[in-house]
C-alpha cells in the first residue's frame, strides 16, 4: 500500500511537471526579445551594457524577468555588421538598439519593419536614418550627441593648455560619415589662432601606429582624437602611444581620460546609452519610433587627469581646472 501511494504521488508530480512545460515555454516565448548591435568588443563595452540595462529598467524592464536581450558585437570589424544585423532580424526581435551610426545603418538596411533605436555622433538626417528630428517618420529613432561638432571646443581646450603651440594634429577615422565635419571644424579653430593642423587617418590597429609615427615626424605639439567608436574601443593602444611619445592629447570620450588620457571633452556616453535603453523600453510598451523625436545630448563633460599631467610634466592652468566637470587626481 505504501508503494502504491508513492507511485500515485510520483505520478501526480510527473503530471504536474508535464503540464507546466507548455506554460514555461509559453512564458519564454511571450517575453519580448531586444537585440543590441555594437561595433566593439563585449569586454570593453561592459559599461555600455550596464547603462543600457539601467535605461530599460527605468521603463520597468529587467533582463531575465520580463525581457530578454541578445547582444551582438562586431569586434571593430565593420564587415561583420550586416551579418550580425541579419541574425538579429532572423530572431524576430521586438526592437533593435544600435550603438553607433554605422551599426544603425546596418540594421536599417537589414529591416524596414522592426523598430530601431539608435545612438550616433552624426546627423541622423544626413545619414538617412530619419526624415526629421522632431518626427522621424519611419521605423527608427534615437539620439544624436552631435559629436562631430565638438572639434572646435576640444581644440580650444587644447590650445588653452598649450597657448604657445603652433602645430597640432587631429586623428580621424576615414570611413566615418562625421569625419569631414570633424576636419572642417578643427581646421577653422586652428586657423583662428594662427595654428597649423595636420590630418591623420586611421581605421585599423596598424594605421593607428603609423599615424602616431607620422605625427611625431611632423613634431605635433598637441593631438585631438576624434569621436569615433573605433577609437574608444582601441583606447588602450591610443593611450599607450600618447604616453610613450609624451603627447598632450584630448579625446572625445570621458572613458579615455578615466583610463589615463590627459583630457577629454564630449557628450556623456553613459547618459546617451541610458537614454537609448529608455527609448527601447518605450518602444516595447507600444510607442512608435515614427512619433518619438530624435533627442540631442545635453550632457557634455570636460575631464582632466592630473595623474597623467604629472607623468607628462604638464602644468594644467587653473582656468581649465576651474571649468572641468571632473578632475582625476
Amino acid at each position: 500500500m505504501q508503494f502504491d501511494r508513492l507511485k500515485r504521488r510520483d505520478f501526480v508530480t510527473l503530471l504536474g511537471g508535464v503540464a507546466a512545460w507548455p506554460v514555461a515555454a509559453r512564458a519564454q516565448q511571450t517575453m519580448p526579445l531586444v537585440g543590441v548591435l555594437g561595433f566593439g568588443w563585449p569586454e570593453s563595452s561592459a559599461h555600455l551594457v550596464a547603462t543600457f540595462q539601467k535605461g530599460l529598467g527605468e521603463t520597468g524592464y529587467a533582463e531575465g524577468r520580463n525581457v530578454a536581450i541578445d547582444f551582438r558585437w562586431a569586434q571593430n570589424d565593420s564587415a561583420r555588421l550586416a551579418q550580425l544585423a541579419a541574425e538579429l532580424v532572423g530572431r524576430r526581435v521586438a526592437v533593435i538598439a544600435a550603438l553607433g551610426g554605422t551599426p544603425a545603418l546596418a540594421v536599417k538596411a537589414a529591416t524596414a519593419t522592426i523598430p530601431i533605436a539608435f545612438s550616433t555622433a552624426g546627423d541622423p538626417i544626413e545619414m538617412g536614418l530619419v526624415a526629421s528630428l522632431n518626427r522621424p517618420g519611419g521605423s527608427a529613432t534615437g539620439l544624436s550627441d552631435l559629436g562631430a561638432r565638438t572639434a572646435a571646443k576640444r581644440f580650444g581646450l587644447l590650445h588653452e593648455l598649450l597657448p604657445m603651440a603652433k602645430r597640432f594634429a587631429v586623428l580621424v577615422n576615414p570611413i566615418s560619415r562625421i569625419t569631414r565635419t570633424e576636419i572642417t571644424d578643427a581646421q577653422a579653430a586652428a586657423s583662428a589662432v594662427g595654428g597649423e593642423l595636420d590630418i591623420f587617418s586611421a581605421g585599423t590597429r596598424g594605421e593607428i601606429d603609423a599615424a602616431f609615427a607620422s605625427l611625431m615626424q611632423k613634431r605635433a605639439d598637441g593631438v585631438l582624437v576624434g569621436p569615433y567608436s573605433f577609437f574608444l574601443n582601441r583606447r588602450a593602444q591610443l593611450l599607450t602611444l600618447a604616453a610613450r611619445h609624451g603627447l598632450s592629447t584630448i579625446y572625445a570620450f570621458r572613458e579615455m581620460a578615466e583610463a589615463g588620457g590627459l583630457m577629454s571633452y564630449g557628450a556623456s556616453t553613459a547618459d546617451q546609452i541610458r537614454q537609448l535603453g529608455i527609448y527601447a523600453g518605450r518602444i516595447l510598451k507600444g510607442e512608435r519610433p515614427a512619433d518619438l523625436p530624435v533627442m540631442q545630448s545635453s550632457k557634455f563633460e570636460f575631464v582632466v587627469n592630473l595623474q597623467t599631467a604629472k607623468i607628462l610634466a604638464i602644468d594644467i592652468p587653473p582656468t581649465l581646472l576651474a571649468v572641468a566637470d571632473e578632475v582625476i587626481e
